[in-house]
């Protein structure tokens, strides 16, 4: 039994095929999603999603928004902004995420608004910067016999 998985932003579908299960960074906490599991709706927060495959994983970089799950194993995450991460750049997002972390700096005593913006912001590129590199490193692993 498989799940029927998408993801969608404002600008795009970024992934959908079949998986055997998911794992997203809800704001209750990171939730793993298998065939069978009952209907449920939550937002996400900035953070890695795992899909699991029958022999593999693959990643994605998500900055917020809802999860759905159907009782018939569809999964739909409504995402902000979502990357997958081969689509990640591992010294850009490393460069967006000192940017964000020095915008934080300057506005945390002036404005909380732009705080709160800055902290997301930075949320953001944490998010990306961890699905980077996890990655990066799987890449890079060598393949057992």
């Amino acid at each position: 039994m498989k799940l029927i998985f998408e993801l969608t932003t404002p600008e795009r579908v970024v992934e959908k095929k079949e998986v055997d299960g998911i794992t997203v960074p809800t704001q209750a906490g990171e939730i793993t999603v298998l065939p069978g599991h009952i209907p449920l709706v939550s937002s996400l927060k900035p953070g890695m999603i795992t899909l699991h495959l029958e022999r593999q994983q693959e990643y994605l970089a998500v900055s917020g928004g809802f999860l759905e799950v159907q009782p018939n194993g569809r999964v739909i995450l409504l995402a902000d902004s979502a990357e997958r991460a081969e689509e990640l750049d591992l010294q850009k997002v490393e460069e967006a995420r000192e940017r964000a972390r020095q915008a934080l700096e300057e506005k945390r005593d002036i404005d909380e608004v732009a705080a709160a913006a800055a902290i997301s912001a930075l949320e953001r590129e944490l998010a990306r910067e961890r699905t980077a590199r996890k990655y990066r490193d799987l890449k890079h692993r060598p393949i057992a016999n």
